[in-house]
């Protein structure tokens, strides 16, 4: 039987009577997963980050952690989980030992803690610089260090690499990636970046205006985009757009001797070309493209039925 960590039944929220900014979110986060909440910008990911923390109370009992519900284990559940939501709130005048010791006395934790999180982050030779002088990724794992001082079970990260450069959003990923396999902890991670929930979760649901698309294993993710978007580079493309055309869709010459154009899956891709080459077709390239972020595309592009 499965443990989940984190269990909504049908968890809606309005800020007003006109508008639902959630509809019926209904997910389910197994422990020592890493579950990423996918979704464009308004979509309700924050919203849901605010609820699981009790940064705004539920308007029902629609939220578990822990397989118990939220409003009876606060505050205390927040000794097993932590979480870095909005930005990070760092004194900014402080070094970064000095920041971990504010959290460390605030909550009751051995100092001892301190290096030995810091090391968790690699961040044991900025240590003793101001915060001020860190760049964005280092302030982003800093903050993700004052979460994990307690050694917490359950991780919850809202838009971690937001704003980050290419180098900080691989150390972040890295981080996350570790803390999971080593530390064991589970991870909710917010974010609007399919690739990188692509390349460090483990489980997914899709959001978008505030009900829920998709839940799944990432495998299950792959499978739903029911196709694989492939380009090939052949000579005399012209003659072949015609034949292509007819055997399979969204066939397109977009230059010279290039056509993209979708087929069942990755695994279909050596018949199609032994085919193309036992009617004498001269490849000189496939490169497959991403149908899995045009299918995110098309599913958070979806216009709600009740919209006018």
């Amino acid at each position: 039987m499965t443990d989940y960590i984190i269990q909504t039944e049908a968890l809606n929220f309005q800020y007003s009577k006109d508008k639902k900014v959630l509809e019926n979110i209904s997910i389910k986060v197994p422990k020592g997963s890493i579950y990423g909440f996918l979704g464009p910008n308004g979509a309700g990911k924050s919203t849901t980050m605010r609820l699981l923390t009790g940064i705004i109370p539920e308007q029902g009992n629609a939220i578990k952690l822990f397989n118990q519900p939220l409003q009876k284990q606060l505050p205390f559940v927040f000794s097993k989980v932590g979480s870095l939501v909005e930005s990070p709130a760092l004194y900014l005048h402080l070094s970064g030992i000095d920041n971990l010791r504010y959290i460390a006395k605030l909550r009751g934790i051995s100092e001892e803690k301190i290096h030995e999180t810091l090391a968790l982050v690699d961040l044991t030779q900025d240590g003793k610089r101001k915060a001020k002088q860190y760049s964005l990724g280092m302030k982003q794992r800093l903050a993700i260090a004052m979460a994990l001082l307690s050694e917490p079970e359950l991780l919850l990260l809202d838009e971690p690499v937001n704003g980050l450069d290419p180098n900080g959003i691989i150390d972040i990923r890295k981080l996350l990636i570790r803390l999971n396999k080593e530390k064991g902890v589970t991870i909710f991670v917010s974010s609007h970046l399919l690739s990188e929930i692509e390349k460090m979760c483990t489980h997914v649901s899709i959001i978008n205006k505030g009900k829920l698309r998709f839940e799944g294993t990432m495998q299950e993710l792959s499978k739903a985009a029911s196709f694989c978007k492939i380009q090939i580079t052949i000579d005399d493309a012209e003659n072949w757009l015609p034949k292509l055309e007819n055997s399979y869709s969204n066939v397109k010459m977009i230059a010279q001797n290039q056509i993209v154009l979708n087929i069942q899956n990755k695994e279909a891709i050596p018949d199609f070309i032994k085919n193309l080459i036992a009617q004498n077709a001269a490849i000189y390239e496939v490169k497959i493209l991403d149908g899995l972020e045009e299918w995110f595309m098309t599913l958070t592009n979806e216009k709600r039925t009740d919209e006018n």
